[in-house]
């Protein structure tokens, strides 16, 4: 596994990870090149991939494969329940449950799935389905081909949360995890009973829209109130403007966790785990905390029990998963 980089790719920052027996043993998280990341989605291979390697090179990283955390745009899961069928009949027929939801030809989609549950009585089954665009996989091998590394692995974040809560309960009770990924265009719920996933929302709210309050009362444009922001600067995260636009946030998750308490009331969710740009940023997560009426825990320091506690913890945690999902 040392051989194998974890690389996860956010909207300004590149997030590395290589694992040693089980352990984290080295990371990296450097920001990305301005322009070359739109949506989650790298737009210029050559640029990145000249980055990975020259980020490997300065930091001391050797490795030969990746394993490499899909986001964005042109990656889909879905819950789906069918007739019970062979593996054969089912990647046939996988592909006509995403028909409403990609626009593309789905002979340009690869689609692989996970087999959750078989009920004989009724002959069916209950499967976690993925798709991925086909010119994305080939992006992200040309990329990394550029940074000498082979692609072993691509997979949907959720393969890297399973990874995490797979390690996580093996000396813990299965019970329900929802993992909150404060990131900059937006805010990602995802909720899992055990390694099982359940849903996912997306709220479009991130540190963006706070960016553009700071910018505007500290005078400064949004990629610098970016940086304040994450880093504090003169206490900025204790403005007025900044602490209304937290509380406005998590009113939003309130009103998202009210419903899946509406649809889940068997469930034990009873704490939230955050992860993401804005997982550092107390203010946000009291804010959380206060609105949710739940303890909001890192999810580093959940999950990575036995780790390091790192300040950038919260940011590697996709990179660690996807790793320890193979």
């Amino acid at each position: 596994m040392a051989n194998v980089l974890g690389i996860d790719i956010g909207h300004d920052r590149l997030k590395l990870v290589q694992l040693s027996g089980g352990k984290v043993k080295k990371t990296v998280v450097v920001e990305t090149p301005e322009n070359v990341v739109k949506n989650g989605v790298v737009v210029s291979i050559e640029t990145m991939g000249e980055f990975l390697r020259e980020t490997m090179k300065e930091h001391g990283i050797s490795a030969n494969q990746a394993a490499f955390v899909l986001n964005g745009e042109r990656v889909y899961v879905r819950n789906v329940t069918m007739p019970l069928m062979t593996s054969e009949q089912l990647l046939y027929n996988l592909p006509y449950e995403f028909r409403d939801y990609i626009t593309e030809e789905l002979k340009d989609y690869y689609f692989d799935y996970a087999v959750r549950s078989i009920n004989e009585e009724d002959r069916t089954m209950d499967v976690f389905a993925a798709s991925v665009s086909k010119q994305l996989i080939e992006e992200t091998r040309s990329m990394l081909r550029k940074a000498g590394l082979k692609l072993t692995k691509a997979a949907p974040l959720h393969s890297a949360y399973r990874g995490l809560i797979s390690a996580y309960e093996k000396s813990h009770e299965t019970r329900d995890y929802c993992i909150l990924n404060l990131g900059y265009q937006s805010i990602r719920m995802d909720v899992f009973h055990g390694m099982e996933y359940l849903t996912t929302h997306v709220l479009d709210i991130g540190l963006k829209s706070i960016d553009s309050i700071l910018a505007e009362s500290m005078g400064v444009d949004e990629h610098i109130a970016h940086t304040y922001l994450l880093t504090n600067y003169k206490n900025c995260q204790d403005n007025d403007e900044c602490k209304n636009a937290f509380t406005n946030m998590a009113v939003e998750l309130m009103r998202t966790m009210n419903f899946l308490r509406y649809s889940m009331q068997d469930s034990n969710l009873d704490e939230i785990w955050v992860c993401g740009g804005g997982a550092n940023i107390k203010n946000l997560r009291d804010a959380i905390a206060e609105q949710l009426d739940m303890p909001v825990y890192s999810a580093w320091e959940k999950f990575c029990v036995g780790e390091s506690q790192m300040e950038e913890g919260d940011s590697l945690l996709q990179a660690v998963g996807i790793l320890k999902d193979m």
